[in-house]
């Protein structure tokens, strides 16, 4: 019987993979070695019920009473804290699941690599921030890393049997999000709401609002560059309204690879969960005839510059690609709250990067997890300063 764990199991991704994980038989196929969570405990007790898991974390040590009385009577045990989750991905097992959001899931990544098992990468800030650093972790211990982003599923099952010497180039599309047709003077005033109205995919609010300004994109633009090795010169991004092409590879006798999928995550879940063959998952067929059409343009980067920052990140690398996560974390913060407007987003990150670009560490790889921590708390005081001064000029 094959063991798992799901970190970010009340999340989106978490929802999906444990949907799939019941599809498959539950707790008669797996032995579910731990599952985490944030404040959706009820959520997070009926899961673990269903899956019999030996442990579920809270990361908030305030919810632990109410998650202890939702799994009293079970043989679950419960905890809480960053530090309960890191320690629970210290217990083995044969897959796992990052699908924590944010920097706060790259130390239980790291963690669960240690161990020599398969890590189903939802969580692509970890690659963004340490993404030398995690695939030297992978390799030091044997263990896999399977990409879940759609994107960068669709990459690797591209490059399934093909030499990775002759790709030319890797296009990563983009819906383009419910301000593709927008004009920069309607973008600057959008609400919250709207920035959280995805017109394709479910999906949570920070990354749903990832989404409409393209940093969830330009962060899949420098996970692909860590992730597959390719120069930055190989990749980019196009909009394509129906997300129905995921990713295309070209050769360099003049092919391209294109991977077809519908806008259901559960596809790329499923591709990890059951590689290195292919299962039963419960996704719509593709029906072209109906389709009729797919379409392809060239991104805005004055209306959406997360893209060309993301192109400044990858010629740094360094430690830049922590300092861009971070800083765009703390500008995300600032925007829910109100206190910047949308297009305000790039320009904290664009502010913060120069404000730490000067430190000794920025343009050098990350030789331990400390490294990338100390440079992640430098971007957001320098994130969170520069949101203030645009708070005050509002």
């Amino acid at each position: 019987m094959r063991s798992l764990s799901i970190f970010g199991a009340t999340g989106s991704i978490g929802e999906s993979t444990f949907d799939l994980v019941m599809r498959q038989g539950g707790p008669d196929a797996f032995r579910t070695v731990a599952l985490t969570g944030a404040r959706n405990v009820t959520r997070l007790a009926e899961m673990a019920r269903a899956l019999k898991a030996e442990l579920a974390v809270t990361a908030h040590e305030d919810c632990l009473p109410a998650l202890r009385e939702a799994l009293a009577g079970t043989w679950t045990e419960v905890a809480a804290g960053p530090q309960a989750i890191a320690e629970a991905a210290d217990r083995p097992a044969d897959w796992t699941m990052s699908a924590i959001v944010g920097a706060a899931g790259l130390v239980p990544g790291m963690r669960a690599l240690k161990h020599g098992r398969t890590l189903a990468l939802a969580n692509k800030e970890s690659l963004v921030t340490a993404g030398p650093l995690l695939m030297a972790t992978a390799a030091a211990h044997g263990a896999t890393i399977l990409p879940v982003d759609s994107e960068h599923s669709a990459v690797f099952q591209a490059l399934a049997g093909e030499d990775a010497s002759a790709v030319e180039r890797v296009i990563i599309t983009a819906s383009g999000g419910p301000f593709r047709d927008w004009t920069l003077e309607q973008i600057r005033d959008c609400t919250v709401a709207q920035a959280m109205a995805h017109p394709n995919w479910s999906m949570g609010q920070r990354i749903s609002i990832d989404s409409a300004s393209m940093f969830n994109k330009a962060l899949e633009l420098i996970e692909t560059r860590e992730f597959f090795g390719f120069a930055p010169e190989m990749i980019e991004a196009v909009v394509h309204p129906q997300s129905i092409v995921h990713a295309l590879v070209g050769f360099c006798d003049g092919g391209v690879m294109a991977h077809l999928g519908p806008a259901d995550m559960r596809h790329a879940i499923g591709f990890a969960l059951n590689w290195p063959g292919r299962g039963d998952v419960p996704v719509a067929r593709i029906d072209l005839a109906q389709i009729a059409s797919l379409t392809f343009q060239k991104p805005d980067e004055e209306r959406f510059p997360a893209l060309r920052l993301a192109r400044e990140v990858m010629a740094a690398r360094g430690l830049s690609g922590a300092a861009f996560n971070a800083a765009k974390e703390i500008a995300l913060d600032h925007f829910i709250a109100g206190n910047i407007g949308f297009l305000d987003m790039a320009a904290v990150v664009e502010d913060a990067l120069a404000s730490v670009s000067g430190c000794e560490t920025f343009g050098k790889l990350p030789r331990t997890l400390e490294d990338v921590l100390s440079m992640d708390h430098l971007a957001r005081k320098a994130a969170d300063t520069a949101a203030g001064l645009r708070q005050q000029k509002r």
